[in-house]
């Protein structure tokens, strides 16, 4: 596949996690979380960087189970059978037909396209689904590589946020249309 940019970007697909695997994870649980998973996850995973995520979509299926197909799944490499990384919507879309993008790559597997590969799946989910007519990305104002990326696929800058949990962040969004 080739990106916008004209480079090669991995075959990857976002495999959804099942409720026991999201809860394993965010406790950090890697063992326990591999037996449940469809697909080996690497120690990363169930690290403490991405534990607060894990934890929030863990109690997001269990409030919310329509939403399972919606959230933060792995980033799965088909040709080297490889967990790269995090990716999904914060849910399914609002009342305004609005989702969140969300993706996250393993520090060992940047800069190798994972997370282009990912948006690119999620805005054709998005431009596919008749319910989704905006697509959001929230970037920290230091997150270059990230903003570099959304802003490469039409994303336009709309305002700023406080998240208590990543400081402040700029707001991106782009009409959801279905692609070619």
């Amino acid at each position: 596949m080739m990106s916008t940019t004209g480079t090669a970007t991995p075959h990857v697909r976002i495999v959804q996690l099942g409720a026991g695997t999201l809860r394993a994870l965010a406790d950090g649980d890697l063992v326990t979380a591999n037996l449940d998973s469809p697909v080996a996850l690497t120690p990363y995973f169930a690290g403490p960087h991405w534990r607060s995520v894990w934890r929030m979509r863990s109690e997001q299926v269990v409030a919310d189970p329509a939403s399972a197909g919606w959230i933060t799944g792995v980033v799965w490499d088909d040709d080297h059978g490889l967990a790269a990384g995090r990716a999904g919507f914060h849910g399914p879309p609002d009342d305004a037909g609005m989702v969140e993008v969300g993706y996250a790559i393993d520090p060992a597997h940047r800069r190798r396209g994972y997370a282009r590969a990912a948006l690119e799946l999620m805005l054709d989910r998005a431009g596919q689904d008749p319910h989704v007519n905006t697509v959001r990305a929230t970037v920290g104002p230091g997150n270059l590589a990230s903003r570099n990326l959304v802003l490469q696929y039409g994303f336009v800058e709309v305002g700023e946020q406080w998240d208590d949990e990543d400081g402040i962040e700029i707001i991106y969004e782009v009409p959801a249309v279905a692609a070619p």
